[in-house]
């Protein structure tokens, strides 16, 4: 057998460890990417978690890292939430983002109405569906972000949302154990309750997919445009002599002025053009805020309090404009309202604006 060539004990040795199928790292290049990539998609989660639990949430600038999905398992020093993310259209492979389950447990308290000062990081099934539903939102966000970034529609199906416990080996559908990934690893701060690190994980093929578009779009941004030369005619020694400038008059534009409404209150004639426009005319009773466990709690009977007095007026609005305000009134069998006070027509036709 020739020196060259490796017997088949090795060739197995190299096929168990998928050393003919992994990629050995990332470039740098890429890793930048992906770092920009997972900042702005992140961020944007971020400010849709802030809106969801009402607290100022932050987070850091991303580390990224390429290494065995086993291994940021293994590497675990808590227990995780992990929600997956399968790419419907647009991107190949899966997205998994990860939290540790005590930081999980107070945003789930916080969105039930709690104060996030939890003594129990336990995951009851009313608490699992409270995290998911904050990963939901948070995941769409940033797909959405991350499809605006590169330039393509993106497309997910709902994330799966499981809780891992420490010493397990967990598999996601198509994803080999030992296959490497792109781990994005952030710090994430709320506000006085969380200090802690959230990660984000892409495939090699759903990296791919995101460095090709970006390389895709760099290229056509900086391609040369070629414009022809001026050809330039010779001239004779008479053609050589300077020609003297002309004097060029610049003086003030003059506009009409812009036609108030008269002293009747009419509006302007051009308004006439948009009376067609057809609007959305909304009644408010009253409003009034609530948590998920409220409104999970609700069932035939229950009554929600507003925040209006029996006797004060309703609220009209136009567009999400106010413009007036009325009462209640019952016509053959519907009920109507009735304007009680109105808003200047000027008034109005600035709220419409």
């Amino acid at each position: 057998m020739s020196d060259n060539m490796i017997s088949q004990e090795e060739i197995d040795a190299l096929l168990s460890k998928g050393n003919l199928n992994e990629v050995s790292d990332m470039t740098e290049v890429e890793k930048d990417i992906m770092g920009e990539v997972g900042n702005i998609s992140m961020s944007t989660a971020a400010t849709t978690l802030s809106t969801i639990l009402s607290k100022k949430v932050s987070i850091t600038t991303p580390k990224v890292s390429w290494q065995p999905f086993g291994q940021v398992v293994e590497e675990f020093q808590s227990p995780k939430v992990v929600a997956t993310v399968d790419f419907k259209h647009g991107l190949s492979g899966n997205n998994i983002f990860m939290v540790d389950v005590n930081d999980a447990a107070i945003i789930a308290d916080l969105m039930m109405g709690g104060d996030g000062l939890v003594e129990s990081s336990e995951m009851g099934e009313l608490q699992q569906s409270a995290v998911a539903e904050a990963m939901n939102q948070m995941i769409g966000s940033a797909s959405t972000a991350m499809a605006t970034m590169i330039g393509k529609e993106i497309d997910i199906n709902p994330p799966l949302v499981n809780l891992w416990e420490l010493d397990g080996e967990y598999e996601i559908d198509g994803m080999d154990y030992n296959a490497n990934v792109c781990k994005i690893e952030f710090d994430l701060s709320v506000e006085g309750l969380i200090e802690s690190k959230i990660m984000q994980m892409f495939e090699r093929e759903t990296v791919d997919d995101i460095v090709s578009t970006m390389n895709e779009d760099f290229e056509e941004e900086v391609q040369p445009v070629v414009t022809p030369e001026p050809v330039v005619e010779p001239q004779s020694k008479e053609e050589k002599k300077p020609v003297p400038e002309e004097p060029v008059t610049v003086q003030k534009p003059i506009f009409n002025e812009l036609a108030p409404s008269d002293d009747s209150g009419n509006s302007p004639r051009n308004l006439d053009l948009i009376m067609d426009v057809p609007l959305e005319f909304s009644v408010v009773l009253g409003k009034s805020k609530k948590t998920i466990k409220d409104i999970l709690s609700f069932g035939n009977g229950s009554v929600v309090e507003l925040n209006k007095q029996a006797d004060e007026p309703l609220e009209i609005y136009v567009n999400g404009k106010l413009i007036a305000q009325g009462e209640v009134v019952v016509i053959n069998e519907n009920f109507g309202i009735r304007i009680t006070n109105i808003l200047s027509k000027e008034q109005r036709v600035r709220g419409l604006k």
